[in-house]
Protein backbone atom coordinates (compact mmCIF):
# COMPACT_ATOMS: atom_id res chain seq x y z
CA UNK A 1 0.00 0.00 0.00
CA UNK A 2 1.44 3.35 -1.16
CA UNK A 3 2.13 5.93 1.78
CA UNK A 4 -1.10 8.24 0.47
CA UNK A 5 -3.43 5.25 0.51
CA UNK A 6 -2.34 4.05 3.80
CA UNK A 7 -3.51 7.65 5.04
CA UNK A 8 -6.52 6.96 3.40
CA UNK A 9 -7.19 3.81 4.93
CA UNK A 10 -6.29 5.22 8.61
CA UNK A 11 -9.30 7.66 7.73
CA UNK A 12 -11.76 5.35 7.12
CA UNK A 13 -11.40 6.56 3.32
CA UNK A 14 -12.53 3.10 1.72
CA UNK A 15 -16.32 3.33 3.69
CA UNK A 16 -19.25 5.94 2.64
CA UNK A 17 -18.69 9.65 3.14
CA UNK A 18 -20.70 10.95 5.96
CA UNK A 19 -20.61 14.28 7.87
CA UNK A 20 -20.99 18.09 6.63
CA UNK A 21 -21.35 16.73 3.03
CA UNK A 22 -24.88 15.59 3.96
CA UNK A 23 -26.74 12.09 3.88
CA UNK A 24 -25.30 9.35 1.85
CA UNK A 25 -27.90 7.16 -0.36
CA UNK A 26 -28.46 4.11 0.72
CA UNK A 27 -26.07 2.60 -2.23
CA UNK A 28 -23.24 4.35 0.22
CA UNK A 29 -22.02 6.43 -2.77
CA UNK A 30 -22.05 10.03 -2.12
CA UNK A 31 -23.14 12.02 -5.21
CA UNK A 32 -19.83 14.73 -4.74
CA UNK A 33 -17.80 11.40 -5.08
CA UNK A 34 -20.04 10.02 -7.38
CA UNK A 35 -19.27 13.17 -9.77
CA UNK A 36 -15.33 13.18 -8.93
CA UNK A 37 -14.96 10.05 -9.93
CA UNK A 38 -16.82 10.68 -13.57
CA UNK A 39 -14.20 13.60 -13.98
CA UNK A 40 -11.31 11.74 -13.24
CA UNK A 41 -12.59 9.05 -15.80
CA UNK A 42 -13.05 11.75 -17.73
CA UNK A 43 -9.91 13.36 -18.14
CA UNK A 44 -8.51 9.67 -18.04
CA UNK A 45 -10.33 9.16 -21.25
CA UNK A 46 -9.43 12.55 -22.58
CA UNK A 47 -5.69 12.41 -22.24
CA UNK A 48 -6.34 8.64 -23.77
CA UNK A 49 -4.69 6.89 -20.50
CA UNK A 50 -5.43 3.31 -19.28
CA UNK A 51 -5.95 3.10 -15.49
CA UNK A 52 -3.11 1.01 -15.15
CA UNK A 53 -0.67 3.21 -16.65
CA UNK A 54 -2.56 6.86 -14.84
CA UNK A 55 -2.73 4.45 -11.29
CA UNK A 56 1.74 3.84 -12.11
CA UNK A 57 2.25 7.47 -12.28
CA UNK A 58 0.12 9.01 -9.91
CA UNK A 59 1.38 6.84 -7.32
CA UNK A 60 -1.41 4.63 -5.90
CA UNK A 61 -2.78 1.11 -6.73
CA UNK A 62 -5.04 0.49 -9.73
CA UNK A 63 -7.64 -0.90 -7.32
CA UNK A 64 -7.55 2.52 -5.57
CA UNK A 65 -8.22 4.22 -8.74
CA UNK A 66 -11.27 2.03 -9.89
CA UNK A 67 -12.34 2.92 -6.15
CA UNK A 68 -12.16 6.70 -6.84
CA UNK A 69 -13.65 6.64 -10.45
CA UNK A 70 -16.59 4.43 -9.33
CA UNK A 71 -17.58 7.11 -6.47
CA UNK A 72 -16.66 4.69 -3.70
CA UNK A 73 -13.23 5.31 -2.48
CA UNK A 74 -13.02 8.86 -0.50
CA UNK A 75 -9.84 9.72 -1.23
CA UNK A 76 -6.92 11.55 0.70
CA UNK A 77 -6.64 15.24 -0.57
CA UNK A 78 -2.82 13.86 -1.13
CA UNK A 79 -3.71 11.03 -3.63
CA UNK A 80 -5.92 13.81 -5.60
CA UNK A 81 -3.12 15.73 -6.05
CA UNK A 82 -0.66 12.92 -7.36
CA UNK A 83 -4.21 12.45 -9.34
CA UNK A 84 -4.21 15.58 -10.59
CA UNK A 85 -0.50 15.63 -11.30
CA UNK A 86 -0.62 12.41 -13.47
CA UNK A 87 -3.23 14.25 -15.48
CA UNK A 88 -1.66 17.30 -15.88
CA UNK A 89 -4.75 19.12 -14.63
CA UNK A 90 -5.35 21.31 -11.77
CA UNK A 91 -6.79 20.19 -8.61
CA UNK A 92 -9.53 22.67 -9.45
CA UNK A 93 -10.37 20.62 -12.50
CA UNK A 94 -10.30 17.52 -10.70
CA UNK A 95 -12.82 19.30 -8.00
CA UNK A 96 -15.21 20.57 -10.51
CA UNK A 97 -14.37 24.01 -10.25
CA UNK A 98 -16.84 25.88 -12.66
CA UNK A 99 -13.49 28.15 -14.66
CA UNK A 100 -13.07 24.19 -15.68
CA UNK A 101 -16.49 23.02 -16.29
CA UNK A 102 -16.30 23.51 -20.76
CA UNK A 103 -13.42 23.83 -23.33
CA UNK A 104 -13.59 28.01 -23.38
CA UNK A 105 -13.27 27.92 -19.63
CA UNK A 106 -10.16 25.98 -20.00
CA UNK A 107 -8.94 27.86 -22.73
CA UNK A 108 -9.92 31.39 -21.40
CA UNK A 109 -7.39 29.84 -17.65
CA UNK A 110 -4.54 29.01 -20.37
CA UNK A 111 -4.45 32.56 -21.59
CA UNK A 112 -4.65 33.86 -18.19
CA UNK A 113 -2.74 32.03 -16.81
CA UNK A 114 0.59 33.70 -17.13
CA UNK A 115 -0.67 37.57 -17.16
CA UNK A 116 0.29 39.53 -14.45
CA UNK A 117 -1.86 41.66 -12.45
CA UNK A 118 -2.35 44.45 -14.83
CA UNK A 119 -2.83 41.69 -17.55
CA UNK A 120 -5.79 40.36 -15.72
CA UNK A 121 -7.12 43.38 -14.83
CA UNK A 122 -7.52 44.44 -18.69
CA UNK A 123 -8.61 41.14 -19.72
CA UNK A 124 -11.10 41.34 -17.01
CA UNK A 125 -12.40 44.64 -18.63
CA UNK A 126 -12.09 43.69 -21.66
CA UNK A 127 -14.37 40.37 -20.95
CA UNK A 128 -16.58 42.47 -19.31
CA UNK A 129 -16.94 45.06 -22.41
CA UNK A 130 -17.95 42.13 -24.92
CA UNK A 131 -20.44 41.26 -22.76
CA UNK A 132 -21.97 44.10 -21.93
CA UNK A 133 -21.57 43.89 -18.37
CA UNK A 134 -18.76 46.83 -18.21
CA UNK A 135 -19.88 50.45 -17.01
CA UNK A 136 -17.22 52.22 -17.29
CA UNK A 137 -17.07 55.63 -18.77
CA UNK A 138 -20.70 57.35 -19.11
CA UNK A 139 -22.66 53.80 -17.84
CA UNK A 140 -21.28 54.61 -14.47
CA UNK A 141 -22.88 57.91 -14.27
CA UNK A 142 -22.36 60.21 -11.21
CA UNK A 143 -21.97 57.30 -8.66
CA UNK A 144 -19.40 57.69 -6.00
CA UNK A 145 -18.56 54.37 -3.74
CA UNK A 146 -16.61 54.47 -0.86
CA UNK A 147 -15.01 51.46 0.26
CA UNK A 148 -12.82 50.09 3.18
CA UNK A 149 -12.99 48.35 6.70
CA UNK A 150 -15.45 49.69 9.16
CA UNK A 151 -13.60 52.53 10.63
CA UNK A 152 -12.17 54.27 7.91
CA UNK A 153 -14.68 56.94 7.68
CA UNK A 154 -16.96 55.81 4.91
CA UNK A 155 -19.80 56.93 6.94
CA UNK A 156 -18.66 60.35 7.68
CA UNK A 157 -17.01 61.34 4.54
CA UNK A 158 -19.33 60.25 2.47
CA UNK A 159 -22.27 62.27 4.41
CA UNK A 160 -20.02 65.54 3.80
CA UNK A 161 -19.32 64.52 0.22
CA UNK A 162 -23.03 64.04 -0.80
CA UNK A 163 -23.73 67.10 0.66
CA UNK A 164 -20.94 68.98 -1.06
CA UNK A 165 -22.11 67.47 -4.28
CA UNK A 166 -25.35 67.74 -4.11
CA UNK A 167 -26.28 63.69 -4.66
CA UNK A 168 -28.02 61.65 -2.32
CA UNK A 169 -25.95 59.43 0.47
CA UNK A 170 -26.27 55.71 0.52
CA UNK A 171 -25.62 53.36 3.01
CA UNK A 172 -26.19 50.30 1.65
CA UNK A 173 -26.11 48.43 5.16
CA UNK A 174 -29.37 50.26 5.88
CA UNK A 175 -30.62 49.31 2.05
CA UNK A 176 -29.53 45.76 3.01
CA UNK A 177 -32.04 45.42 6.39
CA UNK A 178 -34.86 47.74 4.46
CA UNK A 179 -34.60 44.60 1.59
CA UNK A 180 -34.80 42.03 4.62
CA UNK A 181 -37.11 43.33 6.95
CA UNK A 182 -34.42 42.54 9.96
CA UNK A 183 -30.80 44.51 10.95
CA UNK A 184 -27.62 43.22 9.02
CA UNK A 185 -26.91 41.40 12.67
CA UNK A 186 -30.12 39.10 11.84
CA UNK A 187 -29.62 38.49 8.70
CA UNK A 188 -26.18 37.23 9.93
CA UNK A 189 -27.59 35.13 12.73
CA UNK A 190 -31.06 33.71 10.84
CA UNK A 191 -29.80 33.00 7.63
CA UNK A 192 -26.39 33.12 7.11
CA UNK A 193 -23.91 34.81 5.42
CA UNK A 194 -24.97 33.16 2.59
CA UNK A 195 -28.10 34.53 2.25
CA UNK A 196 -26.54 37.83 3.23
CA UNK A 197 -24.47 37.77 0.31
CA UNK A 198 -27.52 38.13 -1.92
CA UNK A 199 -29.01 40.91 -0.10
CA UNK A 200 -26.24 42.96 -0.45
CA UNK A 201 -26.24 41.60 -4.14
CA UNK A 202 -29.72 43.01 -4.43
CA UNK A 203 -29.41 46.11 -2.37
CA UNK A 204 -26.48 47.23 -5.02
CA UNK A 205 -28.19 46.37 -7.87
CA UNK A 206 -30.99 48.63 -7.14
CA UNK A 207 -29.27 51.68 -6.20
CA UNK A 208 -27.15 51.46 -9.56
CA UNK A 209 -30.65 51.05 -11.40
CA UNK A 210 -32.04 53.62 -9.52
CA UNK A 211 -29.18 56.01 -9.05
CA UNK A 212 -27.49 57.94 -11.43
CA UNK A 213 -26.17 60.33 -8.94
CA UNK A 214 -25.10 59.11 -5.60
CA UNK A 215 -22.76 58.82 -3.58
CA UNK A 216 -22.89 54.85 -1.49
CA UNK A 217 -21.05 53.84 1.65
CA UNK A 218 -20.11 50.69 1.24
CA UNK A 219 -20.04 47.84 3.63
CA UNK A 220 -16.14 46.66 4.57
CA UNK A 221 -16.89 42.86 3.55
CA UNK A 222 -18.77 43.54 0.11
CA UNK A 223 -15.18 43.16 -1.53
CA UNK A 224 -15.75 39.19 -0.35
CA UNK A 225 -17.97 38.69 -3.20
CA UNK A 226 -16.08 39.05 -6.44
CA UNK A 227 -19.26 39.86 -8.47
CA UNK A 228 -20.35 42.42 -6.37
CA UNK A 229 -17.32 43.98 -5.82
CA UNK A 230 -17.31 43.65 -10.21
CA UNK A 231 -20.70 45.56 -10.31
CA UNK A 232 -19.37 48.39 -8.03
CA UNK A 233 -15.55 48.95 -10.20
CA UNK A 234 -17.95 48.79 -12.83
CA UNK A 235 -21.11 51.56 -12.22
CA UNK A 236 -19.41 53.56 -10.27
CA UNK A 237 -16.10 55.44 -9.11
CA UNK A 238 -14.57 53.84 -6.57
CA UNK A 239 -12.25 55.45 -3.51
CA UNK A 240 -10.81 53.01 -0.89
CA UNK A 241 -10.47 55.21 2.29
CA UNK A 242 -7.27 54.06 3.79
CA UNK A 243 -6.34 53.57 7.96
CA UNK A 244 -4.66 52.69 9.72
CA UNK A 245 -5.39 49.26 12.06
CA UNK A 246 -5.31 50.82 15.11
CA UNK A 247 -7.66 54.38 13.85
CA UNK A 248 -9.92 51.46 12.15
CA UNK A 249 -10.32 49.92 15.98
CA UNK A 250 -10.78 53.27 17.85
CA UNK A 251 -12.78 54.35 15.65
CA UNK A 252 -15.35 51.33 16.06
CA UNK A 253 -14.67 51.40 19.25
CA UNK A 254 -15.67 55.06 19.85
CA UNK A 255 -19.10 53.84 17.45
CA UNK A 256 -19.53 51.31 20.34
CA UNK A 257 -19.86 48.60 18.12
CA UNK A 258 -16.68 46.11 17.78
CA UNK A 259 -18.40 43.46 15.25
CA UNK A 260 -17.28 41.19 14.19
CA UNK A 261 -14.03 41.62 16.91
CA UNK A 262 -16.05 41.30 20.03
CA UNK A 263 -15.59 38.07 20.51
CA UNK A 264 -11.76 38.42 20.11
CA UNK A 265 -8.67 39.29 22.91
CA UNK A 266 -6.70 40.14 19.64
CA UNK A 267 -9.07 42.21 17.98
CA UNK A 268 -5.96 44.40 16.29
CA UNK A 269 -4.33 41.03 15.56
CA UNK A 270 -7.87 39.95 13.74
CA UNK A 271 -8.37 43.61 12.21
CA UNK A 272 -4.64 43.50 10.53
CA UNK A 273 -5.02 39.94 9.02
CA UNK A 274 -8.85 41.11 8.13
CA UNK A 275 -6.88 44.23 6.25
CA UNK A 276 -3.98 42.33 5.05
CA UNK A 277 -6.73 39.65 3.66
CA UNK A 278 -9.04 42.54 1.61
CA UNK A 279 -6.39 44.76 0.44
CA UNK A 280 -5.58 43.66 -2.76
CA UNK A 281 -9.22 44.27 -3.38
CA UNK A 282 -9.81 47.56 -2.27
CA UNK A 283 -6.50 48.24 -4.37
CA UNK A 284 -8.49 47.98 -7.33
CA UNK A 285 -10.77 51.55 -6.62
CA UNK A 286 -10.20 54.17 -8.51
CA UNK A 287 -8.85 56.64 -6.05
CA UNK A 288 -7.21 55.72 -2.72
CA UNK A 289 -6.96 57.97 0.51
CA UNK A 290 -5.48 57.80 3.58
CA UNK A 291 -7.63 58.47 6.03
CA UNK A 292 -5.30 58.77 8.89
CA UNK A 293 -2.84 61.03 7.64
CA UNK A 294 -4.80 64.41 8.88
CA UNK A 295 -7.61 65.53 10.64
CA UNK A 296 -11.34 65.07 9.27
CA UNK A 297 -11.62 68.71 7.64
CA UNK A 298 -8.37 68.36 5.76
CA UNK A 299 -9.38 64.30 4.78
CA UNK A 300 -12.31 65.89 3.15
CA UNK A 301 -11.21 68.58 1.16
CA UNK A 302 -8.72 65.83 0.19
CA UNK A 303 -11.51 64.01 -0.85
CA UNK A 304 -13.87 66.30 -2.66
CA UNK A 305 -10.37 67.38 -4.63
CA UNK A 306 -9.95 63.33 -5.90
CA UNK A 307 -13.69 62.84 -6.41
CA UNK A 308 -14.36 66.27 -8.27
CA UNK A 309 -11.44 66.02 -10.10
CA UNK A 310 -11.84 62.51 -11.61
CA UNK A 311 -15.87 63.46 -12.09
CA UNK A 312 -14.63 66.49 -13.86
CA UNK A 313 -16.64 68.69 -11.85
CA UNK A 314 -15.55 72.21 -10.65
CA UNK A 315 -13.65 72.08 -7.72
CA UNK A 316 -14.98 76.25 -6.93
CA UNK A 317 -18.53 74.86 -6.51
Amino acid sequence: MRPAEAADAAAGADGPASGSGGRVPADGKHPFLVALGERVRALRARRGRPRKALARDAGVSERHLANLEYGVGNASILVLLQVAHALDCSLAELLGDVSTSSPEWLMIRELLAGADEDGLRRARLAIGEALGSAGRGPARGLRVALVGLRGAGKSTLGALLAEDLGFPFVELSREIERLAGCTVGEIQALYGATAYRRYERRALEEVIRDRAEAVIATPGGLVSDPGSFTLLLDHCTTVWLQALPEDHLRRVAAQGDLRPMAASREALEDLKNILAGRAAFYAKADLTLDTSARSLDATFLALRRLVRESLRLPLSA
